[in-house]
């Protein structure tokens, strides 16, 4: 996988280089990243997708905008003020972000936004990197975008607008992208949802692969 795949920010972003000024705690948001960390879904790996960092996290804000962790901030173990982003505003079938912060959105912002227009009961998404969930979705019937579509992009946007109007989508609130490598969203009412749904797939995964050596 090179550099081009992962990482890098492909839509038109107009960025406001200043400090946040933010209502609420960091906590929460920081915990569950902690926590995916451990996990090995977020992160930095030099053995993985040519070192660079990979996964990311978001909160909304309010009904246009969204607060989510910086582009290639996988390394950090704990993210302050100055490693976040707020969307301000997002057109993803024009792919345009409006944001501010002392560092620019994650390279999966776009994907981000198209989440939250589409249903404003979503508080939060977490964005892994996971190869058993990713390689096993058939398996675990899960929801996924087509090989064909790149991450970051309109079409990856409007990819995943056509599966959140799935009947499947309504409780399963996460999918897999196929043409990501590895990539697995996850979404709900609040970040404790999110990872839970990403943490059952994990145990389902690691059920199925060892089924299958002993079965």
């Amino acid at each position: 996988m090179n550099k081009e795949q992962e990482g890098v920010i492909k839509y038109t972003l107009l960025h406001t280089f200043a400090p946040l000024s933010l209502q609420k705690s960091l906590a929460d948001i920081n915990c569950w990243r902690q926590i995916m960390r451990q996990l090995e879904l977020i992160g930095q790996n030099d053995l993985r997708y040519d070192g660079l960092g990979f996964g990311n996290i978001s909160l909304r804000l309010s009904e246009q905008s969204f607060i989510i962790s910086g582009t290639q901030t996988g390394e950090l173990e704990n993210l302050s003020a100055d490693q976040f982003a707020i969307v301000d505003h997002a057109e993803p079938k024009l792919n345009r972000i409006k944001s501010h912060g002392l560092r620019k959105p994650s390279s999966e912002a776009l994907t981000h936004a198209m989440v939250y227009e589409m249903n404003r009961d979503i508080q939060a998404i977490i964005h892994v990197h996971t190869p058993i969930i990713w390689r096993n979705t058939p398996h675990l019937n899960l929801a996924f975008t087509d090989k064909n579509v790149a991450y970051g992009t309109p079409a990856m946007a409007e990819a995943v607008a056509e599966l959140l109007t799935e009947e499947q989508m309504h409780t399963q609130g996460l999918f897999t992208m196929l043409g990501h490598e590895d990539g697995v969203m996850a979404f709900g009412a609040d970040l404790k949802t999110a990872a839970y749904l990403i943490i059952d797939a994990l145990s389902n995964a690691m059920i199925f692969e060892e089924n299958s050596k002993t079965g």
